[in-house]
């Protein structure tokens, strides 16, 4: 779940690995360091805990200068966030290896390796590695064979790149279940975890996949694949702007993300909507096919996105008719399942690595699913390639940890998804797939009109200046937005929050309300909102102070303890992605009164890529 930038050149490559680091930084991360073959040829390693710009300050004045390095940023899951635990690890003088990934056998390998001679000198699953390699390199000299009877004996997740003082002419990699592309340049090519790394050096890349092992030299790159058959991979151009690693007139990197919404979710629509339809063949050349036999749903996905999900099943029930479980793929991956007949699988997930929804998928292929759909924003990912039909979300890079536009592209792909699979099933009411194709077109600039909120939003996160806990309430689809809202507030502001079906109230979470704990409702104008007004009554007499989102035709007022926030009238089905946003410029702005870190919160990673 953390960052790696290799590089081979002709040139000093330092400067490469730091600024490959730092467009890393968005994923989140404890500590950060870099090894260099240096020109005095001997293999050297600056690591620091704590930000890149304190490893970059600390190479300011003890350079390290060569053409062939390796770096990386470390989220800690073995051992404590702390220099000696940094990355790259050594074995010996000349070996340097960096790792994504959890080695799930670590503890036996390293019982092994004492036993060989080898001396650990930090807590870390990732320095087995390097000195399993280093032991593999006494029965084979060459560095590329060597790793591929290393990672043979290794057990779990990971993404490799290793360097040699011996064989100072290339950078190797593995994968397996952590993703890494090679940059390509003219006489020098490049490896990292994330294209994003080495945008600054090439628009070229070459995507490994699971299982590859690679050989990177300046002129040239050699691929074997799982089976150790050598492989061409393909090379494409990247053509999604470098725009979105530059914050630009926003302060934060979330609040220039949450508002381009309208543009993403536009994005998102284009070419897959007919005149008044959903193209089904949006989602796959063997979709229509696929979706005429679903009788069930399975939707398995992790945080944002399993929120996502919960609003799907919404949708799926109540407009298509087709019967829907929602499930945490940290859960579903571990327990037994019995799966209906001619059930649809569809994981979501915003980088398409996530560790459980990817690991769930594969489990899925096991227990006899109809078929596999991935909702997701990165093409090239692992849930992509390994599904049978796929729908991209189209937000753009997202850097900000707590996910805002990936979540509402989310939304209108299940939504999308809905339609298609009631329109080919035949079950959709007369009518409403046209009403909501005309919906979801209007649906950009209904989202402009509520982000225009935004300094209204900014007033009232005022109320939390001193606040430690809040609730959020919602009915119906409005639940799992209101879950979302909780989780966005806890992430990056740091304040204890949690969401509940407004009806449950009585049941439990009233004995907390008083003048302390703010209460936040979502209010479309629908059919639950007198049964609604009835439960915020129960919170005013109880002295909770009220701040509920409402839609503009509600006849909800501000009252003593009421904060009422207008909202655009919208379609009842699309009211969940437009009351989110509102929800995500709340969060924003108590962050920025809290004064916390709201791009990089603490404790939390951009790509869960380890359980």
């Amino acid at each position: 779940m953390c960052g790696i930038v290799g590089a081979v050149a002709e040139r000093n490559i330092t400067a490469i690995l730091l600024e490959g680091l730092k467009r890393l930084e968005y994923r989140g991360y404890d500590s950060a360091g870099v090894a260099v073959f240096t020109n005095n040829g001997t293999l050297e390693r600056m690591r620091r805990n704590g930000k890149v710009a304190e490893l970059e300050q600390a190479l300011a004045g003890e350079p390290l200068v060569g053409r062939l390095g390796i770096a990386h940023t470390r989220w800690a899951t073995h051992g404590a966030p702390c220099e000696r635990n940094a990355h790259p690890h050594f074995s010996g003088s000349d070996l340097a290896v960096v790792h994504n990934g959890i080695i799930e056998n670590h503890e036996a390998l390293r019982e092994q390796l004492k036993g060989l001679g080898y001396v650990f000198t930090s807590d870390t699953d990732t320095e087995v590695i390097a000195h399993l390699l280093n032991h593999k390199l006494k029965d084979n000299n060459d560095l590329t064979a060597a790793l591929k009877a290393t990672v043979k004996e290794l057990h779990g997740a990971y993404g490799l790149a290793v360097i040699s003082a011996k064989q100072p002419d290339r950078l190797v990699a593995a994968r397996s279940g952590s993703p890494l592309v090679i940059g390509l340049g003219l006489g020098e090519n490049f490896l990292a975890s994330d294209q994003l790394a080495l945008r600054q050096v090439t628009d070229r890349f070459m995507y490994l996949e699971e299982g590859d092992i690679a050989e990177i030299h300046r002129d040239s790159v050699q691929i074997w694949d799982v089976t150790g058959q050598s492989v061409q991979r393909e090379a494409v151009q990247y053509s999604d702007g470098a725009e979105a690693a530059d914050k630009g007139e926003y302060r934060h990197y979330m609040l220039k993300e949450i508002h381009e919404q309208p543009a993403v979710v536009q994005r998102t629509l284009e070419n897959r909507l007919g005149q008044d339809h959903v193209l089904v063949q949006a989602f796959g050349p063997q979709a229509a096919e696929l979706f005429a036999k679903v009788r069930n749903v399975q939707i398995v996905a992790c945080g944002t996105s399993y929120h996502a999900g919960m609003v799907a099943r919404y949708w799926l029930e109540s407009l298509a008719g087709i019967p829907c479980q929602v499930e945490v793929a940290s859960e579903f991956r571990y327990r037994k399942v019995v799966v209906q007949p001619d059930t649809l699988f569809v994981s979501i997930s915003q980088s398409g690595e996530t560790a459980d929804t990817l690991a769930a998928l594969r489990n899925a292929k096991e227990l006899g699913f109809l078929g596999s759909l991935a909702i997701c924003n990165v093409g090239i990912s692992s849930l992509v390639r390994e599904s049978d039909l796929t729908l991209l979300t189209h937000a753009g890079r997202e850097i900000g940890v707590a996910s805002t536009k990936a979540f509402t592209t989310q939304l209108v792909g299940l939504l999308l998804l809905t339609l298609s699979l009631g329109q080919v099933r035949g079950t959709l009411q007369a009518g409403v797939e046209a009403q909501l194709v005309e919906e979801l077109r209007r649906l950009p600039a209904r989202l402009g009109e509520a982000l225009a909120m935004d300094t209204t939003v900014e007033k009232v996160a005022q109320l939390f200046a001193d606040k430690h806990h809040t609730l959020f309430l919602g009915r119906g689809a409005q639940f799992p937005v209101a879950m979302e809202g909780a989780l966005k507030l806890k992430e990056i502001s740091y304040i204890h929050a949690e969401a509940y079906p407004a009806g449950e109230l009585k049941h439990g979470p009233l004995a907390l309300v008083d003048s302390d704990m703010p209460v936040v409702t979502v209010a479309p104008n629908n059919e639950l909102l007198e049964k609604l007004k009835s439960n915020l009554q129960e919170v005013r007499a109880r002295g909770g102070e009220l701040i509920v989102f409402a839609d503009e035709q509600a006849g909800m007022t501000n009252g003593e303890g009421t904060h009422v926030i207008n909202m655009p009238h919208i379609h009842d089905v699309l009211a969940p992605i437009l009351y989110t946003l509102p929800l995500q410029l709340l969060s924003y702005y108590v962050a920025v009164l809290k004064g916390t870190d709201v791009d990089q919160p603490r404790n939390l990673a951009k790509s869960v890529t380890v359980e």
